[in-house]
């Protein structure tokens, strides 16, 4: 008898266990994968910051069982004597395993965070550590190629002015700047000599930097102002290489008192929004994609330490699900406009035309390229000077 009831206990108590295990197992397998956001701007500014904002909710739909947690304003103007690897240690304390700055300013703080914490997977937005080797295991880098969509905002400016006059509304003045500048100088180049056969001394294009990625009362320029000055001037066309958007309202405030003016704002799809009127376009960023890639490696335990510069998907370079750089057009472009945009997005995708071949010149002179001479993405990425032929700063120095 007392055999039986020892069985019945100990059958009793394996189910227990059992049941133990199963609920701890289960518990795990319900625990979400936190990945958490540094954004420099606010996570809801229309542009650079909300656009990473949007691709972190993009994850949390096309990847279940994934959880963004976020800080924002994380800059000197809003977050003074604050750290990166201060705000690391919050997100970490909160579960997150893969943390995306999306700064090259927050370089050196991701730098000293990752160190601190090696058990956690990090994604630097513009970055080139990785390159540099002087990345951690736990570092990768990534970028999407949005010379190609300001090569399709230069292109529709030119294809637009009325005056010849286009200008450009810079950040601060790095590498990535200038590239993206002079992306955009190549595609008003080429729409104005090779569609609209002009001389192109006839056309003007003026580089003006504000000093950050948006406006900071009393450190930078005032991006409004620069703006007037530009429509005041006889410039009809402003592209603007902000995370803001001050491009489309002064433009939107021109049209209002009577001037044939149109702005391209940058980074979000959105952007447009509101300024329909005067708005031809927007080359935007889409970062979910690339997100995906990285943030499903973390959570598979597959990741690798890597410097990814995404290509557009040239078959639909506006699929949300492939392509990370897009344009999309605004309502103010024409149809003419609009027709010859889309024969350079394919000519551009087919690989005949190609803006970054030689002959090409920097500012002062010096060689850029050969004639001939098709730029390595390392030329391109690290360019040292403007272009010549467009007028404005190429140092800050």
């Amino acid at each position: 008898m007392w055999k039986k009831r020892v069985a019945v206990v100990l059958m009793v108590c394996l189910a227990a266990v059992c049941l133990m295990v199963k609920a701890r197992t289960a518990g795990a397998a319900d625990k979400p994968f936190v990945f958490g956001l540094l954004l420099v701007g606010p996570y809801n500014d229309h542009g650079w910051s909300q656009a990473h904002y949007d691709a972190g909710q993009y994850i949390e739909k096309k990847l279940p069982g994934t959880k963004m947690i976020y800080i924002d304003k994380v800059n000197p103007a809003d977050r003074q004597g604050v750290t990166i690897p201060q705000l690391v240690d919050d997100l970490a304390e909160k579960g997150a395993r893969l943390i995306i700055a999306n700064s090259d300013d927050m370089k050196d703080g991701v730098l000293e965070a990752a160190k601190l914490h090696p058990e956690i997977h990090f994604l630097h937005i513009t970055g080139d550590d990785v390159l540099t080797k002087k990345a951690t295991k736990n570092i990768s880098n990534l970028m999407a190629k949005m010379e190609y969509g300001k090569m399709m905002a230069g292109f529709t400016a030119a294809m637009t002015t009325k005056t010849g006059k286009i200008g450009y509304l810079g950040p601060l003045i790095n590498e990535e700047t200038r590239r993206l500048a002079a992306a955009c100088f190549l595609g008003a180049r080429y729409a104005w000599e090779n569609v609209l056969k002009r001389d192109p001394k006839e056309l003007s294009f003026q580089v003006t930097w504000i000093g950050f990625w948006f406006n900071i009362p009393g450190v930078t320029a005032d991006p409004t102002q620069v703006c007037q000055n530009f429509y005041n001037t006889g410039h009809d066309v402003i592209i603007s290489g902000l995370d803001t958007t001050e491009a489309v309202v002064v433009a939107k405030q021109k049209k209002q008192e009577g001037k044939a003016v149109w702005a391209i704002p940058y980074v979000y799809v959105g952007a447009c929004e509101g300024a329909s009127d005067v708005c031809l376009g927007v080359p935007y960023y889409n970062w979910g994609p690339g997100f995906l890639e990285f943030i499903k490696a973390s959570k598979a335990g597959a990741w690798k330490s890597k410097w990814v510069w995404l290509d557009p998907d040239w078959k639909n370079i506006n699929d949300p699900d492939t392509s990370s750089v897009g344009f999309w057009p605004g309502p103010a472009l024409s149809k003419e406009a609009k027709a010859a945009l889309d024969g350079f997005i394919k000519d551009l995708g087919d690989k005949k035309v190609n803006l970054f071949k030689g002959p090409l010149s920097y500012q002062d002179g010096s060689v850029f390229l050969k004639a001939g001479e098709v730029a390595t993405d390392s030329q391109i990425w690290y360019m040292k000077q403007l272009l010549k032929g467009m007028i404005g700063q190429s140092s800050a120095k």
